[in-house]
């Protein structure tokens, strides 16, 4: 026994020294192998350094040349990937000075030919072509010659090593071939003296395998149930991981985890499509893509306030909104982005994570709101002061008129006179505008056929607008019926085709539609002065000049023009605006620059036959009734007596509502109330016709008001059974109205 003992610790022990010999020989065959590699890799790499370079500046001549902005961007990926590629070539080549000092030389050069392909790129972009040929043109052979020689002469040089350490390699393969035989030998040996050792101790473990079989058997058991207990976590933890990956990958907000370095570690699909993120792009490359600004649109974000900066910096931020402007010309988009670094074990920042909120569509249906509001708020202040201009104006259209019927025998006191009916005329028309605008006129609306009134208003258009503008239509045979004023209808539709004649000086087409459209509950979201349901659309669009997006914003506006001082008031689409939103419909404008206008027209559509117009009513006789007029305005209080005695009536006057009620307290004996509708005194007149037809039962009434404020009108239109006599007024419709009055 101590000599077989003997003869295996010998055996172990020269064993020990051939393994040794052997673990040598092999970790220098696989430095060998390993050097073989990095040798090979360094010549990829210096192959795939030429076509890079050659890429950059034939990407940088050929946008010198064309001005195709895919040549910019391909130069600019390629620009950017040589400098890195340089400094990780210098890394692997830094144990060999020959070949680490060629490369150098040569980033040199390539960052001078970079710098002069960026001037040409710089000088393109701004325009400046004759410049950009020059640099062409100036074109540094010796440059490039220098940078290829150089490439050349590295990969010369590994090609050196590559050979040599092959070849090294190849005679250690050998040398541990023979040393690795020599162990198989030994090995037998001493397995054999083993064997023979195994069978001598092989009764000693029997007898102590079955004392441990029970202990054995009892560690089983424990193993088994901790695997079991293993195997549920991992499932468990398996189930969990899935669930963050699914939310994760479809949350609507995009998200970016990224490093200090800016380099992106984690995305979603959504950042894919909210940002126009791609695999492998930093966030200064993804940032090179857009323009941003502060929330306002237009005020640049500086650097050093982007989202991703101030979160590196250790801030936190919830909500933040910019304004990211593409730089291909999309539309801008609005995103709230919130901010939080990422720290690692010791309190580091280790990098930061960001979340993209898309706030394009909700910051549109606010613009839209206020402009909505901004537009009812002007509504409301232009029909206050539409309301004090009828009163002078009844005055004064009432009195010119019979200044020129009682001037016939002097000619020029009758001509002054007559401009200034005229100019009054020309006030009356201009207020009846702001009060469509306002949505205080009073309609008449009933059901209209929209394609027979747009074929025959069509036929107007084409002598008034000229021949150098094309009238077409193209109307929706099953278009339905609308309820709405034709009155107002044609005055909307001439509006609109002058707006579209003079945006096209030169000529063009005006194209006029109509069909049946529905509009839905997401629609009225986006647009919340509209209601969902079926609408009759009318559409007037024109190929002309165009509108930029500050003149669409303030379109609707009374007074608001963008033509020539006496070219026009600007009350042309305002008026429109108001016959439609008075109607009950919708109106939205679409405009680009250069290529035209789109107005539409949503009219709400009614049911039965379509009504024919009313014939004109006959002009009444004079009469001898008394009529007690309330007016607070004195002027137009006289004006309106003096013309009701010149007719043959009697009158009684009063300046308000109270004083009204005290002449009938007193029983003054009238035949027709002719009253103002809105007056000071806590009492309209409304309240008091009311309040005179529970006194005097069968008493008539006629209203007369420059604008209602819904007292008598309910969305445009008139109670059944009243009568209103809207200001200014002519003793002609003075008389008419007083005699159907009386007569109803």
């Amino acid at each position: 026994m101590p000599s077989q003992r003997i003869i295996l610790g010998i055996g172990l022990a020269i064993l020990l020294v051939i393994g040794a010999a052997s673990i040598g020989l092999d970790l220098k065959s696989r430095s060998d192998s390993a050097s073989v590699d990095r040798a090979l890799g360094i010549l990829g790499k210096l192959s795939d350094m030429r076509p890079q370079l050659h890429r950059a500046e034939s990407a940088a001549r050929a946008y010198a040349l064309s001005g195709d902005q895919e040549f910019a961007r391909e130069y600019r990926e390629a620009s950017d990937a040589i400098v890195p590629a340089l400094a990780a070539l210098i890394e692997a080549v830094k144990a060999n000075p020959t070949e680490k000092q060629l490369i150098e030389e040569t980033k040199a050069l390539v960052e001078r030919q970079i710098a002069l392909n960026g001037e040409l790129v710089r000088l393109r972009t701004a325009g400046d072509s004759a410049a950009a040929a020059a640099l062409v043109a100036q074109e540094d052979r010796a440059a490039t010659a220098a940078i290829a020689g150089n490439l050349e002469k590295a990969v010369a040089e590994e090609r050196r090593l590559l050979f040599a350490r092959r070849a090294e390699s190849e005679t250690n393969g050998s040398f541990l071939l023979a040393i690795d035989l020599a162990g198989v030998v030994l090995i037998l040996i001493l397995a054999t003296v083993l064997t023979l050792l195994a069978r001598r101790s092989r009764r000693e473990l029997q007898d102590s395998l079955s004392a441990s079989k029970a202990t054995n058997e009892a560690l089983e058991a424990a193993v088994a149930e901790r695997t079991e207990h293993l195997v549920a976590a991992h499932e468990e933890l398996r189930l969990s991981a899935a669930v963050l990956r699914s939310t994760f990958h479809s949350m609507a907000e995009a998200v970016l985890v990224i490093d200090t370095k800016g380099e992106v570690l984690l995305s979603n699909p959504a950042a894919e499509k909210m940002l126009r993120y791609r695999p492998g792009m930093t966030v200064e490359l993804l940032r090179s893509l857009s323009t941003v600004f502060h929330a306002d649109g237009v005020t640049p974000l500086p650097v050093q306030d982007m989202p991703a900066a101030r979160a590196l910096r250790g801030e936190t931020f919830d909500a933040t909104e910019i304004v990211v402007r593409p730089v291909g010309g999309s539309r801008p988009v609005h995103l709230l982005i919130s901010g939080r670094p990422l720290r690692d074990t010791s309190g580091a920042i280790s990098g930061a994570a960001l979340v993209y909120h898309d706030a394009t569509a909700s910051r549109e249906t606010e613009h839209k709101l206020q402009q909505s509001q901004k537009l009812d708020a002007i509504g409301k202040l232009t029909g206050g002061v539409a309301h004090d201009f009828n009163n002078m104006l009844t005055v004064i259209t009432g009195t010119t008129e019979t200044l020129v019927a009682r001037l016939a025998h002097e000619p020029e006191l009758q001509k002054t006179a007559e401009l200034i009916d005229q100019a009054a005329e020309r006030c009356s028309e201009l207020i009846q505008h702001l009060l469509a605008f306002a949505r205080r006129q009073p309609l008449q609306p009933r059901n209209v056929d929209i394609n027979a009134t747009v074929v025959d208003i069509a036929k107007l258009l084409r002598p008034t607008l000229g021949e150098q503008i094309e009238v077409n239509s193209i109307l929706e045979q099953e278009t339905a019926v609308a309820h709405i004023d034709p009155s107002q209808l044609a005055n909307s539709l001439l509006n609109m085709a002058i707006n579209a004649r003079d945006a096209m000086p030169n000529g063009g087409k005006l194209l006029l539609e109509t069909r049946n459209v529905v509009l839905d509950e997401a629609y009225a979201q986006a647009n919340p002065d509209a209601k969902p349901g079926p609408y009759v659309m009318l559409a007037v669009s024109d190929n002309g000049a165009g509108m930029p997006q500050d003149v669409l914003n303030k379109v609707f506006e009374p007074f608001f023009t963008t033509k020539e001082v006496g070219k026009g008031s600007g009350l042309g689409l305002s008026m429109v605006y108001g016959f439609v939103k008075q109607s009950g419909g919708h109106i939205r404008i679409y405009s680009e620059v250069g290529h035209g206008t789109t107005i539409k027209l949503y009219l709400p559509p009614a049911r039965g036959q379509v009504e024919t117009a009313p014939a004109a009513a006959p002009a009444l006789p004079q009469g001898n009734e008394t009529i007690m007029v309330v007016e607070d305005d004195a002027l137009v209080r006289n004006f309106v007596i003096t013309q009701l005695q010149s007719l043959g009536y009697q009158t009684i006057a009063a300046a308000n509502g109270p004083a009204a009620m005290a002449l009938i307290a007193d029983g003054k004996p009238f035949d027709l109330l002719f009253t103002d509708v809105i007056m000071p005194g806590g009492m309209t007149g409304r309240q008091l016709a009311d309040e005179a037809i529970k006194r005097r039962p069968g008493v008539k009434v006629l209203y007369t008001s420059g604008y209602t404020d819904n007292a008598i009108l309910h969305q445009g239109r008139l109670d059944p059974g009243v009568l209103l006599l809207t200001k200014p007024y002519r003793k002609s419709q003075l008389a008419n109205m007083v005699r159907r009055a009386l007569s109803g």
